[in-house]
């Protein structure tokens, strides 16, 4: 059942890119040969280098299913996750990349005096996460449409803000994680879920892993440190990342 989940992952990968795919009306002054470079593109990657890393195609909204996948839970162990995340009551956290709410409505219960950001730039994600607030009757869970480049969050408005499977396809790596960085209060953690590029047996295509190396050196363009790698999860990093 896990190799046909993979499959399943790869043929989405592949085919849903979505609207996330479209270049800003305007492109940012920093998205020049000092930042990103370009070649030829991949048959996985969408031809544009971060610090020596091709970016990987986006999942598309079409790709909804697989995040909503019954045995979800089981493979990525979201329980786990949450566990590591040792959040508070009243801790406001962004889940960009929110996709459906999976794990955004996993985490609503843990911060009942707090919030949790849904951040997506597809519109049809956001209408995932309003129908899913509704059904659920959830009141601490505000999707959010943010941009290729901008997670349209306010300067020092967040504890946390988490990136499951998300940051390898962020077609402006530096410009977000700029604009993330900027919206943690004092203290606050970014926390990365990637695979784990290091490890040949994690049965997912390459581009879509991140190594602990990789990911340190893209997050200090940022201003940012590593704090802890922990790797309780079957096949991905959760590294957490601070100022």
């Amino acid at each position: 059942m896990r190799h046909a989940s993979v499959l399943l992952f790869v043929f989405l990968l592949a085919c849903c890119r979505g609207a996330s795919q479209q270049q800003p009306a305007s492109t940012s002054i920093t998205d020049s040969a000092a930042v990103y470079q370009f070649k030829d593109a991949s048959r996985d990657g969408i031809g544009k280098l971060y610090q020596g890393r091709e970016i990987a195609h986006v999942m598309g909204h079409l790709g909804a299913s697989w995040l909503e996948r019954p045995e979800r839970e089981r493979e990525e162990r979201t329980d786990l996750l949450l566990k590591a995340l040792s959040l508070k009551p009243t801790d406001v956290v962004a889940d960009i990349g929110a996709g459906t709410g999976f794990f955004t409505f996993l985490m609503a219960p843990k911060v009942p005096k707090g919030n949790v950001l849904a951040v997506d730039i597809q519109p049809e994600m956001i209408e995932y996460l309003n129908e899913g607030k509704a059904k659920r009757k959830v009141t601490n869970v505000q999707p959010v449409l943010g941009t290729e480049s901008n997670p349209k969050l306010a300067a020092n408005s967040i504890d946390l803000a988490i990136l499951i499977d998300a940051y390898h396809e962020f077609s402006y790596p530096r410009e977000m994680m700029g604009h993330i960085a900027s919206a943690l209060k004092p203290g606050g953690r970014i926390v990365l879920v990637e695979y784990r590029a290091e490890d040949p047996n994690v049965p997912i295509k390459e581009l879509h892993k991140l190594s602990v190396a990789q990911a340190t050196k893209e997050m200090k363009a940022a201003g940012l440190k590593l704090i802890k790698n922990d790797d309780r999860l079957p096949q991905q990093h959760i590294m957490f990342f601070g100022q």
